[in-house]
């Protein structure tokens, strides 16, 4: 017996963790800088690490209590109704749920190249297929209304990362809007804000109150330090809103999940020191690398390398972890995160060095 054809399916390829590198290197985890998964250097907010730890004992409950809390309590952070917030595991598990109440089989989706290849992995697991518009370096990746539409042939999803994901260009409120206007009344356009805490462009959710046609999707893995906890969540139309009962997976986010994501929005002091510490590392990142960076509203910098494979080895070897961006379609291209004051110096430094000495690819 085999399963079905799953050709078309590209494995999603995650930044490399500090304890495989570390065992691949025979080194001590607390010796590595890793910078190239976009997480939060300072971890979560102390009251939710309280709260994961006084969720413990009540892990042999389905966590329906805690689901409606923060359900209630994001639609109260952004002016929603209830039924408008759809939690999930992680931002991943909105786009699963959106894909379910959207496609038909054969429905295609567009989605941004270089991108999240979470998009079409989840359209084409509910067969459907995937269309791309380029965010093109040649364009310093910037983001329009016209680039979209100039490959859009009617898709029912439209995927917009901003701040996108790995360049950290955004999509100013003009040019969504022009799109919300524009697409086809069957289209839904998905904003996908997993940065957007780190963003000077204010969040679309405010527009779910003019137009039918958008959803947004927010996280709590970036700027809340939760990403192991997998928790994240969807605002959608309010016309459409009941179709969430329909297509969620029941109870698929977890009781400690939501108590820590309730803790965490509670402690915004937690987020405004991480965002703020993410704007200075950028900042350092651009100014002090002897290499061409580009900017971004994101907690990461993308920096052309020449060679990102042997660069990215090459920083492995010295104990800074960074994102080899092949995967993406930039192999000249590395995207290191924000870190700390200490761990963003140190990679300056190793990167500087190694950049001089390894030729061009």
């Amino acid at each position: 017996m085999q399963p079905r054809d799953l050709s078309a399916h590209a494995p999603y390829v995650p930044g490399r963790g500090t304890e495989e590198v570390a065992r691949e290197l025979g080194m001590d985890p607390e010796d590595l800088t890793k910078l190239s998964s976009n997480e939060n250097p300072h971890g979560p907010s102390p009251k939710a690490v309280a709260a994961i730890e006084d969720a413990a004992p009540t892990v042999s409950v389905y966590p329906k209590t805690a689901h409606t809390d923060l359900t209630e309590r994001l639609a109260d952070k952004w002016g929603l109704e209830a039924e408008q917030v759809w939690v999930s595991p992680g931002a991943d598990g909105s786009i699963d749920y959106l894909t379910r109440a959207m496609l038909e089989p054969d429905d295609r989706i567009l989605e941004p190249s270089p991108g999240f290849s979470y998009y079409s992995m989840s359209a084409r697991y509910h067969h459907g297929d995937a269309a791309q518009y380029e965010v093109s370096k040649g364009d310093d990746f910037e983001q329009t209304a016209d680039l979209v539409l100039d490959a859009y042939d009617g898709e029912r999803m439209v995927y917009l990362t901003t701040p996108h994901n790995p360049t950290g260009s955004v999509l100013p409120r003009d040019e969504l809007v022009e799109l919300a206007e524009s697409v086809e009344d069957h289209t839904l356009l998905v904003v996908d804000e997993a940065y957007g805490e780190f963003a000077e462009e204010p969040s679309a959710i405010d527009l779910l109150s003019e137009y039918d046609n958008i959803a947004v999707l927010r996280t709590f893995s970036k700027a809340y330090g939760l990403a192991g906890l997998r928790i994240g969540y969807a605002c959608v139309p309010e016309a459409w809103a009941d179709a969430y009962a329909r297509v969620n997976t029941p109870f698929a986010a977890s009781e400690v999940a939501c108590r820590a994501a309730l803790a965490a929005l509670d402690d915004e002091e937690h987020v405004e020191k991480s965002v703020e510490s993410a704007r200075w590392s950028r900042a350092y990142l651009r100014e002090h690398l002897d290499a061409p960076t580009w900017e971004s509203e994101g907690n990461f910098v993308l920096v052309e390398v020449g060679d990102a494979t042997a660069v990215t080895e090459a920083a492995q070897r010295e104990g800074v972890i960074v994102r080899d961006c092949g995967s993406f379609g930039l192999p000249e291209c590395i995207r290191v995160s924000c870190g700390t004051e200490a761990q963003t110096k140190r990679a300056v430094d190793v990167l500087n060095r190694i950049v001089s000495e390894v030729p061009p690819a």
